[in-house]
């Protein structure tokens, strides 16, 4: 079997010059010093807070077989095996674009206010029944992480799932032009990065910018529960896009979900296509994680893939870590029912998980909820937090822990509504996780279920780590 690269394939692709290295096999890729494997590629990419010049050391000793540097930093790195470029970022998407044009897999790009990651899983899970899937890791979607996964491409992979991202208006043009997708799928539109844009349809257009990057004879695939579709649409227009299939719960979807209902170990989904009725079982709650499945039957599809084998594949789908991840956590008979929704948030993901946890029935205890920040909300910040308190109330939830600033305005609502409501919930907020982590502690007992929630920035992510430790363990 080839190497996913050579030295003289690397330099080809980077019009780079080698030092100290002669040509020999590249299996793998890597920006992190901490992860590598043998014969591997270290790529020294300048980040906001590290420079992975400082690492090549560690890198080489660690088994790379070779570095990517500047030429402003290789001799100070001694000039032994090393591959010299003027900009390693630049190096690295030229080497995705090569990865790119020397596959013939079927691609699919992912994006949206909410859902690309889960989404994204659910494509890879229902592909991978079909042949070798290749796709995008965690959360690796912006300027460094499309091009990292494009050039991890296998030569021979039959399909590649690529999740892109953006918090400003022009960045998925750029991306999406590396990936160049046969089909495009958007799973929602919302408020999101209003710090960086003038209005959710702004945030619609710059989504639509996925359209720019299809091949020909490409197809859009769009969910149509959101008020933005007729913007989707235009775009795609605008953009040649000649095949646009649509999903979701609205009437007029392509692939309608006609159910979407809780079971004890997941959700039932029941949905219409071409008049045929396709009934399955998920193993994760939750309405919007089927929306998510439902995106990779339609991708089945038009990749020319059967749905019966694709309904078949979903069994084996469930939510990554800080996505709605669900632990039962503890004794068997009263576990502690954890729900991982850690890693992101914007008025949409939201809205969406409290819907989830109104319909959780705990184990034998309360019901606790922990709400942080929606980063880049921008001037409408308050208001939008302030806007969760219907959500929050319908969780049913006992206690309340609020972290951030940004939330002190849903503290505040949910205290007037308090004066008014002697059945309100407890509320407390503080500004950070690591203050409020105690206190979250002390409040959860087995049998309670409780449901963390923020953007990735409010580290939320740490409390769920001590809450597993805390009641992992029996």
């Amino acid at each position: 079997m080839r190497p996913l690269w050579t030295v003289a394939e690397v330099v080809n692709a980077t019009g780079g010059h080698p030092e100290g290295l002669s040509d020999g096999p590249l299996s793998s890729i890597s920006i992190d010093s901490r992860d590598i494997a043998p014969e591997a590629l270290f790529v020294a990419i300048k980040g906001d807070k590290l420079d992975g010049h400082d690492y090549v050391g560690k890198a080489l000793e660690a088994g790379a077989s070779a570095a990517l540097v500047s030429e402003a930093h290789f001799k100070a790195l001694g000039g032994e095996r090393l591959i010299v470029v003027p900009d390693t970022l630049k190096a690295l998407e030229a080497m995705g674009i090569a990865a790119r044009a020397r596959n013939r897999g079927q691609i699919v790009a992912v994006t949206g206010s909410a859902g690309k990651t889960t989404t994204k899983e659910a494509i890879r899970t229902v592909l991978a029944t079909f042949g070798e899937t290749h796709y995008s890791i965690r959360s690796f979607n912006n300027h460094w992480g499309v091009p990292l996964m494009l050039a991890r491409l296998p030569r021979e992979a039959q399909f590649g799932v690529f999740e892109v991202g953006m918090n400003h208006a022009g960045e998925i043009a750029q991306l999406v032009k590396m990936v160049r997708p046969h089909v495009a799928v958007i799973t929602t539109v919302a408020a999101a990065h209003l710090e960086f844009f003038n209005s959710v349809s702004d945030i619609a257009a710059a989504k639509a910018e996925i359209f720019l990057g299809l091949e020909p004879g490409g197809a859009a695939v769009l969910n149509t529960d959101h008020d933005y579709l007729h913007v989707l649409f235009a775009h795609a227009r605008a953009a040649g896009v000649s095949k646009v299939v649509t999903y979701g719960f609205d009437e007029s979807a392509d692939w309608r979900i006609v159910k979407a209902d809780p079971s004890p170990k997941g959700t039932l989904a029941e949905v219409v296509h071409g008049g045929e009725h396709y009934n399955f079982h998920l193993q994760v709650p939750g309405r919007h994680m089927v929306a998510n499945a439902v995106a990779a039957l339609a991708v089945a599809q038009v990749s020319g893939e059967g749905t019966r084998a694709a309904i078949a594949a979903l069994a084996g789908f469930g939510a990554p870590e800080g996505r709605g991840l669900t632990l039962r956590l503890g004794p068997g008979d009263k576990p502690l029912l954890l729900v991982d929704e850690s890693y992101n948030a914007n008025v949409a993901s939201m809205n969406a998980a409290m819907d989830l946890f109104s319909g959780i029935v705990p184990p034998g205890g309360s019901k606790v909820l922990v709400l942080g920040d929606m980063l880049e909300m921008g001037p409408q910040g308050p208001q939008l937090h302030a806007g969760l308190l219907g959500a929050v109330l319908k969780t049913g939830a006992r206690r309340i822990f609020l972290v951030g600033e940004a939330m002190r305005s849903l503290a505040e609502a949910l205290r007037r509504h308090a004066e008014t409501d002697r059945d309100a919930p407890g509320v407390t907020h503080m500004p950070t996780a690591s203050e409020i982590a105690d206190e979250v502690l002390a409040a959860l007992a087995y049998g309670d279920a409780v449901m963390v929630k923020g953007s990735n920035g409010v580290r939320l992510a740490q409390l769920v780590q001590k809450i597993r430790e805390r009641f992992e363990n029996a």
